[in-house]
């Protein structure tokens, strides 16, 4: 009897399949060093000029940022072909290098290999600006030639591109939507998004009617449009037809409300979601910081902390903005106790959002201390920092940070200069804002951009130089804007030059003609010079065109609440004891002979 031999399986495998494995995952792969120890071995077994290796390396060095290497990696193979060239463009757009990508396109076609449909849908990736309308139509052009037209993700990846090249782009992806022989629904998808983006709702919406079948992508679009444009009852409408909402839907509605002011509306949305994620979280939290709810704000950020959500870069930086632009210091500071107690690793980027915030909240010691902290500053580091110090008055220390900025080898930029001329304006260095103004483009090779010059024009009007302030305004290359004539506006009542303030006030009524505020500070200017005339006239100019001055609003954040007053206000609920207060200051302030500013020039 034979007695059958056991058939063993081989332990080995080829070195080859054993690589092409490894490389299979590597558009998921960001370790560098991870990278090149499979490159070695690629090396090792002489398979670097292999066509199957070369373009995934080259895809997994342009995914790590490291563009030298990957080009190194496709000058090692000798006769490339075209899916080569089209990883090596790819790379090139993935790195925003454009020009090196179309550069690849001339040399390929001077080595005689043609283009495929994958190498103009990569090429298109680089035409996003309106800038590059003429690039987007002369590879149209080449497409249309080649008879590329007839695969539908070439059509789709062109009207994609021409709705990234502003109003002129999406008239010309209009049009060839309308002659496409076949649409699928990406097609009507990304015709509708670029409709979106430009503020055609009303075309928009007719497309996503006409539409042969709808994805979850096609309602969000519309949903987003209707949100960003603050048409809620329309957008609320479509969110009721909606079938398959998801976590993207909910959130768009919910931002919609919260941008608009309905907080009531966007609270109850956010209660009702079936599943929630970081980013409806931070958009509820964000909606109540910007509209001054601290208490709403926090409550909800401690609940977020306890559903074990953790917190990312998106999240912190999106917060501590919402925080600044409304001066919730409260919750600014509790998010950074969280970030410390959790041990979170700031970014760079956070660390900027932290100053950012300190800075625009008027806590300007911590602002320095995290400044300070910071391991890796950039540009946006010390530009936060210098703008903090400048907009609260502490012009010296502004400069000296500037200086500090320049020996440590950072080159300021247009940014830097608007917080250097800022300083010198909020500590009366007129003679200092000039000098950096005027070394701006010669010394730095920083181009003076309207923002300088009204810093500049600020600071002369402040100083009361409005001879050379004026001066300046008629010599600008560009034309003055209202926000120039409103800080000569000020210059003038400051230093009550009535005749230039006719003259100011006559450009500011072209630019702003229903601004009450432009003829009230002319009003007081009369005033201050007895010429009661003159006042009497622009009172009732002011009454025949309907013009009335909004009353000014001061706000103060006490126990976690924001707390705005305005003139004559008793909606507060305390503010009969407020009155209270402020009559017994006054009845202090009269035996020293204080009066306030408005009774003074009556008086006067």
């Amino acid at each position: 009897m034979q007695i059958p031999i056991p058939v063993r399986a081989p332990t080995w495998v080829s070195t080859r399949r054993l690589l092409e494995q490894k490389l299979s995952d590597i558009f998921k792969c960001t370790d560098l060093k991870q990278l090149k120890q499979l490159q070695a071995v690629i090396y090792k077994h002489d398979l670097q000029a292999d066509l199957y290796f070369a373009p995934k390396l080259i895809t997994g060095f342009s995914l790590c940022r490291q563009m030298a290497l990957a080009v190194n990696v496709f000058k090692q193979v000798q006769e490339p072909n075209v899916h080569l060239y089209n990883s090596l463009i790819r790379a090139y757009v993935h790195n925003s290098q454009p020009s090196e990508a179309f550069c690849a396109l001339f040399v390929m076609q001077y080595r005689g290999l043609w283009p495929d449909n994958f190498t103009y849908a990569l090429l298109l990736k680089a035409c996003c600006g309106t800038n590059e309308l003429g690039l987007a139509r002369m590879i149209h052009a080449q497409i249309e030639k080649l008879g590329f037209l007839a695969d539908v993700v070439v059509p789709n990846s062109l009207i994609d591109s021409y709705c990234k090249c502003g109003l002129l782009g999406v008239g010309e992806a209009r049009k060839l939507f309308t002659v496409m022989g076949e649409r699928d629904i990406v097609s009507w998808n990304t015709m509708i998004g670029g409709l979106v983006k430009a503020n055609e709702l009303r075309e928009a919406r007719r497309l996503f009617d006409e539409m042969p079948d709808r994805d979850t992508v096609s309602w969000n679009t519309m949903l987003d449009g209707y949100s960003k444009a603050g048409e809620m009852d329309t957008a609320f409408e479509l969110f009721k037809k909606m079938a398959g909402r998801n976590v993207v839907s909910w959130t768009t509605v919910i931002y919609g409300y919260c941008k608009a002011g309905e907080m009531e509306m966007a609270r109850i949305l956010f209660d009702n979601m079936p599943a929630k994620n970081t980013v409806c979280w931070t958009t509820i939290i964000c909606g109540y910081a910007e509209k001054g709810l601290a208490k709403d704000a926090i409550s909800l950020f401690e609940k977020m902390e306890e559903t074990g959500l953790k917190l990312d870069d998106g999240v912190i930086i999106s917060i501590l903005a919402a925080c600044g632009e409304s001066g919730l210091l409260g919750l600014g500071r509790r998010l950074h106790a969280s970030i410390q107690r959790t041990g979170y690793k700031c970014s760079t980027h956070v660390g900027n959002a932290l100053v950012d915030m300190y800075a625009k909240c008027g806590s300007l010691n911590r602002a320095l201390t995290v400044f300070n902290g910071m391991a890796n500053k950039d540009l946006v580091s010390w530009n936060s920092m210098i703008q903090g110090l400048a907009m609260h008055g502490y012009g010296e220390k502004a400069l000296e940070l500037f200086y500090r900025m320049k020996q440590e080898g950072f080159a300021p930029d247009r940014v830097t200069f608007i917080g250097v001329l800022c300083a010198c304006t909020h500590a009366g260095f007129v003679d200092k804002g000039i000098h950096y103004f005027n070394a701006m483009e010669t010394e730095y090779g920083v181009l003076q951009e309207i923002e300088h010059y009204g810093c500049v024009i600020d600071l002369l009007g402040r100083g009361g130089r409005l001879e050379e302030a004026f001066r300046l305004v008629r010599s600008m290359p560009m034309e003055p804007n209202a926000i120039i004539w409103g800080s000569l506006v000020v210059a003038c009542r400051i230093h009550n030059a009535s005749e230039y303030a006719k003259e100011v006030l006559h450009h500011l009524i072209k630019l702003e003609p229903t601004d009450a505020g432009h003829f009230s500070i002319l009003s007081s200017i009369y005033a201050a010079e007895g010429d009661w005339n003159s006042v009497a006239s622009v009172r009732t100019h002011m009454k025949s065109t309907g013009t009335q001055k909004p009353s000014g609003a001061s706000s103060i954040e006490l126990d976690d609440q924001v707390h705005e007053f305005t003139v004559l206000d008793k909606s507060h609920p305390k503010s009969d004891s407020i009155y209270e207060v402020i009559d017994g200051l006054s009845l202090h302030l009269k035996p020293v002979g204080y009066f306030p500013k408005a009774i003074a020039e009556v008086l006067s």
